[in-house]
This record gives C-alpha cells, sequence and structure tokens, in this order.
C-alpha cells in the first residue's frame, strides 16, 4: 500500500493541457504575466469560497517553492513566488519565500519519472526558521508531486500541522 502524502490537502482547479498549458509557460518562460492573472484570480475566488463556505482554515502563510538562485537567475523570476504574492494580497495572508530554501541545485525534472524525480530532490530542500501550524506550499504546476512532497516532509519535520498545496495546474493523469 503507498504511503499517505505528507500533505493534507490540495487546490489544484486545472489540468495542465490546453490552453492552460500554454497559458503557464508562456507566463513561466516569456513572461508574459497577462496570461498568469486570470489563473490566479480564479484560484483566489475559488480559495475564497473554500474558506468562508467549508471547514477549511486559511493558512497562516503561504510558502512559494524555491527555486535554486541560479534558476532564478536564468529565468528573471520565481513564477512560484510570484503566484504566491498574488494569492497573499487577495487572502490577506503573508508570504515568506525565504522559510524554505533549495540548498543545492539539481537538474532539471521534466521529463523525470515520480520515483527518479524524488531521487533528484533528497536533501535539496532545508527549512530555516519557526514554521507556523497551518501553511500552503505554493506552485505553478504539479507533475508528479515529488517536489511538494519533498518540501511538504520539510515542513511537516519543522513542526506543521496542516499542509496545504496551492497550484494553478496539475499534469493529466
Amino acid at each position: 500500500m503507498a504511503s499517505p502524502p505528507p500533505f493534507d490537502r490540495t487546490f489544484i482547479p486545472w489540468r495542465y493541457q490546453y490552453p492552460v498549458d500554454n497559458m503557464i509557460s508562456r507566463y513561466k518562460y516569456s513572461r508574459q504575466q497577462q496570461f498568469a492573472r486570470p489563473l490566479v484570480a480564479d484560484l483566489a475566488r475559488h480559495l475564497e469560497l473554500v474558506f468562508r463556505d467549508q471547514s477549511y482554515e486559511k493558512p497562516l502563510l503561504l510558502i512559494p517553492s524555491p527555486m535554486h538562485p541560479a534558476r532564478r537567475r536564468a529565468r528573471g523570476f520565481n513564477q512560484a513566488r510570484d503566484i504566491a504574492e498574488r494569492l497573499g494580497n487577495a487572502l490577506e495572508i503573508p508570504v515568506d519565500a525565504g522559510i524554505v530554501r533549495r540548498v543545492r541545485n539539481v537538474k532539471a525534472q521534466r521529463g523525470l519519472s515520480r520515483e527518479a524525480r524524488l531521487a533528484n530532490l533528497r536533501g535539496v530542500f532545508e527549512v530555516r526558521s519557526e514554521v507556523p501550524q497551518r501553511v500552503a506550499i505554493v506552485d505553478d504546476v504539479v507533475t508528479t508531486g515529488a517536489t511538494v512532497r519533498v518540501i511538504a516532509s520539510a515542513l511537516r519535520s519543522a513542526g506543521a500541522k496542516n499542509i496545504q498545496i496551492w497550484a494553478l495546474a496539475r499534469t493529466p493523469g
């Protein structure tokens, strides 16, 4: 039997397929902000309803999926941080992009199997300060879930009790 994930809930409204995949790619690789705005705004509206109408508590902190500094310099920005800041502003939740740090660069995850991704990420993330009880990890796309699993495990070990995953899209399958 597979082990349960180290997080409690995901909020990922879209599949990473046309047209969402094209929108995210243009935002992520060409910094065309206009393609992310409607996706982030819709996710924020959805989350507002979830926290108002259901029994889920808002996280106390949003944690963007960290990017190695070399990759951030090459890309020009960390899209997960940008998304987290937009959601944080809309939902009045603070964002801390420094609480989890990527301590070493790894080869790109694209094209790797789930097992290879998990092995690739072993020992990559470090929690640098105290973690609140309820947090959300924010990213643009969840593919196999390897990255969010590794970050969530580190946060759980550091004391987080409720960990949510917020992303714009998930790969089909």
